[in-house]
Order: C-alpha cells, then sequence, then structure tokens
C-alpha cells in the first residue's frame, strides 16, 4: 500500500536540474466530443510508443448494497467479447501486434490501457469503443467468471489475515459511504450475482459521457483527434449514472476491530484516521506528514519503532489522497516476535502525539518535499505512469489538480504538518483494527488500556 518515495540524492538532484522550473506543468490538450467522452491528449515523442487509456467513473462505491464486487466482475466481462470480436481475441490481438493491454477497478473508477506501438494507435480505436455498448454477456461466461472472481477474493484476502484486517478496519471505519465496501466484493454477494446485474450496470456506467480517454506517446495531436472523434462520435449520449448521494457521518468515537486468525503467524496493528481527499488544502500537509513519517527507512515509523526501539518488523503509513471522496490516513505496524502489539500500539500513537507537540524540523520538511517531488517527476518518464496520472486525477477532481500538486507541496510549512496531525490524527476519528493469531491470547480491555493516554 504504500508508495516509494526513496530516491538516491544524486539522482534526484539531477532529476530536478534536466526538468528545471517546468515540472509539474505539461501541454495537454482537452476536449469533449459531443456525446459527452472527455479527451485528453499528451504528445511525448521519447520513444515510437503511445498508450491509450480509457477510464470509467465507475467503481466499488457505485455499488448497490447486496451487489457489492460488480463493478470488479464487469471490468472482467470486458475482456470476455462481442460479436465483432470473440472471447480472449482483444488481448490476442494487442499481443499480436506488439502491444500489452490491462485493467484495474478501484473505488472510484475503472480503468483500461492499450500500450502499443505508435503507428498501431488504430487498434485501440477499433476495439475500445466496440466493447463500450456490445459485449456479449453470455450467460456462461457471466457465471464462469463469477467463480474467477470468488477464488481471486479467496486468494488475494480471504485466505490472507493481512489483507482481511484491512477490509475488517474499512467496513468499521465506514457506516454510510461506500468507501466501506471492498472493491472485490464481499463473498455473498458474489455468490448472487447474476447476468442481470451484470448487464444493468453495464449498459448504466458504460457510456461515453461517464468516460475519459487519455492517449500518452508519439503522435501528432492533430492528425489523432479526428481519428478518435470517428471512432467514437457514432455512440450516443446516455442518461447521466446516478450519483453516490450518501455522505459520511463525522466520526465521534473511536472504534476498534479485534480480528483472531488462526493462519496467522504474527499479530498486526492497522489504524485509519478519516482525513479530507485531494480538493481539501490540507490534503498537501497531510501527504507530507505521511512521507515524514513512513518516507524509507530513515523516515520517523522505521527509524524510531524498528531500529532504536526494536518492537517492529515494519511501519508505515498510506494516505489514500487521490480519492473522489474524503477517505483514510492509515499507519499500520507488525510488532517483532516477542513483542506485543499493546506495546506497539503504545509506541506507535507515541510517534503521533510527538508530532503534535513538537515542530518537525526544517531537514525533515525539505528531506520530505525532495522525496515528493522526486517520485512525482519520476512518474513523468514512463507514458504509461503518466497516462494513469493524468486519468486518475482527472477521473476524482480534474487533472489541473494534478498541475497544482507540486506548488502545494513547496508551499507546506512545518507548523502545517503539526495543524494537520493535530486536526485529523486524534483518537476520535481513527479505527484501529488488531490482527490476532490463533494462539495467542488478548482481550479488548487489554487494548483499551493500552492506549488510555491518548
Amino acid at each position: 500500500m504504500r508508495r516509494a518515495r526513496w530516491i538516491p540524492l544524486a539522482t534526484l538532484l539531477l532529476a530536478l536540474l534536466a526538468h528545471g522550473t517546468e515540472a509539474g506543468r505539461l501541454d495537454v490538450f482537452e476536449i469533449t466530443l459531443d456525446n459527452g467522452l472527455k479527451v485528453l491528449l499528451l504528445e511525448e515523442h521519447k520513444a515510437p510508443v503511445v498508450t491509450f487509456h480509457i477510464w470509467y467513473r465507475v467503481g466499488s462505491r457505485n455499488e448497490q448494497i447486496g451487489r457489492t464486487g460488480l463493478a470488479h466482475l464487469v471490468e472482467h466481462m470486458m475482456f470476455k467479447g462481442t460479436e465483432k470480436v470473440g472471447g480472449q481475441e482483444f488481448s490476442r490481438r494487442v499481443r499480436r501486434n506488439g502491444g500489452r493491454d490491462n485493467a484495474f477497478t478501484s473505488q472510484d473508477y475503472t480503468g483500461y490501457f492499450v500500450t502499443i506501438a505508435a503507428d498501431r494507435i488504430q487498434l485501440p480505436l477499433e476495439l475500445e469503443p466496440d466493447r463500450m455498448v456490445n459485449l456479449l454477456l453470455d450467460p456462461a461466461e457471466v457465471k464462469r467468471e463469477r467463480s474467477v472472481v470468488m477464488e481471486e477474493r479467496r486468494l488475494r484476502t480471504e485466505d490472507d489475515p493481512s489483507s482481511a484486517l484491512w477490509e475488517e478496519v474499512n467496513a468499521a471505519a465506514f457506516k454510510a459511504y461506500p468507501y466501506g465496501h471492498p472493491v472485490i466484493g464481499w463473498m455473498e454477494d458474489l455468490r448472487q450475482l447474476s447476468r442481470t446485474d451484470v448487464q444493468n450496470f453495464y449498459k448504466t456506467y458504460y457510456v461515453p459521457n461517464n468516460a475519459v480517454v487519455v492517449v500518452v506517446g508519439d503522435f501528432d495531436r492533430a492528425q489523432l483527434l479526428p481519428r478518435i472523434q470517428e471512432a467514437f462520435d457514432s455512440i450516443s449520449q446516455a442518461p447521466e449514472p446516478p450519483p453516490v448521494r450518501s455522505d459520511e457521518p463525522p466520526q465521534k468515537g473511536e472504534r476498534r476491530v479485534m480480528l483472531r486468525r488462526p493462519d496467522a503467524r504474527l499479530p498486526s496493528l492497522v489504524a485509519g484516521y478519516h482525513a479530507p481527499n485531494m480538493k481539501d488544502p490540507d490534503s498537501y500537509a497531510l501527504d507530507m506528514l505521511e512521507v515524514i513519517l513512513a518516507g524509507g527507512k530513515s523516515a520517523r515509523l522505521y527509524r524510531h519503532l524498528v531500529y532504536e526501539k526494536q518492537l517492529a518488523l515494519g511501519a508505515g503509513a498510506y494516505y489514500a489522497r487521490v480519492s473522489a471522496a474524503p477517505d483514510l490516513f492509515t499507519l499500520y505496524a507488525t510488532p517483532l516476535p516477542g513483542k506485543s502489539v499493546e506495546e506497539l500500539e503504545q509506541a506507535l500513537f507515541d510517534e503521533i502525539e510527538r508530532i503534535k507537540t513538537e515542530l518537525v524540523s526544517a531537514r525533515e520538511l525539505q528531506k520530505a518535499k525532495n522525496q515528493i517531488e522526486a517520485s512525482f517527476i519520476f512518474g513523468q518518464d514512463s507514458i504509461f505512469s503518466l497516462a494513469r496520472q493524468l486519468a486518475s486525477y482527472e477521473i476524482v477532481a480534474g487533472w489541473r489538480y494534478w498541475e497544482a500538486y507540486l506548488p502545494g507541496i513547496r508551499a507546506v510549512t512545518r507548523e502545517d504538518v503539526q495543524r494537520v496531525a493535530q486536526k485529523y490524527l486524534t483518537r476520535e476519528k481513527r479505527t484501529v483494527g488488531v490482527l490476532i493469531p490463533g494462539d495467542q491470547e488478548s482481550t479488548e480491555s487489554s487494548q483499551q488500556s493500552a492506549v488510555s493516554s491518548h
């Protein structure tokens, strides 16, 4: 879950010198077609390659209770064929032309991409409009793919104690907003999903006015844009998909989840705090706080909990900034064998209290800024990464928030970091999850006493 931030100093300096003051500024061309399809084009001529992305504004947050997992199941079905392109033929055609393709589903979006030689751009222009409207959705294929997703859930979540703990913490942290649903869906819901469910979801959300096309690479915009228009213009605009109407009420007290798993070798700890998304100016300081706490092995959590106190095998933080709605700022740690999870929890929260009461050093702040800026700049070196950044920002808030990122980071002060820690990392805003191996004893009362000072 944690983003890689550590960059060697020499490499960092070379990158910053190469990009200069224009880092974070790109010549993105933006247009919305008559049918509502948003198109973002960015020419990048470093290699004769293009990456073609089409993302839909639909993820697990758009699912209804009882039908979780639909967004991910539809993603699987998008590779199962149309009348023109048989099942599995989509990816075969891409591979035969020397390209690669894949897809991903999140809480907020479902994205598809083809990365291919620039002179083969016509291939995604033929394939993507076809599967936007012409999926066959054979009942046998729906049933088969539903079983695949159920097995994926078993392997990734139900058979993985750590993933199961994260899932339980999210479910407890969100009472109303659908971020509490796992992206892959609850097993009980997956068993009941039908072809009709899949078809209705597909017809509702896979429409041009709910999609974004992002193309980055070696092309001439004046030549490519008419080809995109020709490929998609025949698809009519559809009714706007229903918005997510629920809002998460403010959390007014700590929530705790105790998950006992006989198959867990070690206990672990996860603590999620409700925090704003990138539309809030505080998001820049929260991103900085994440890196100060967990931006590599010299950052505070690893240095203090692993090296100095020798309480943990590992410790980190993750801030879900790029999200359509406010999400979580999460801390996590695994105790060293022989150390108690209660002792580690106390030490973890002590680190948060120290941030609240003592300003971080000027050196720590600058180091975090350098790490963030280097990571952001290196993300522009890959056309795929750049397209994914633009698409994710566009889906959740608008791609120009991407342009505002570096200026926002550069403006963060030591006082800002302390202020957001005081404002958001409070006991009443957090949900704590503890994974207990089956052979260990622990009680809720001992957990409560372990954090009574916060």
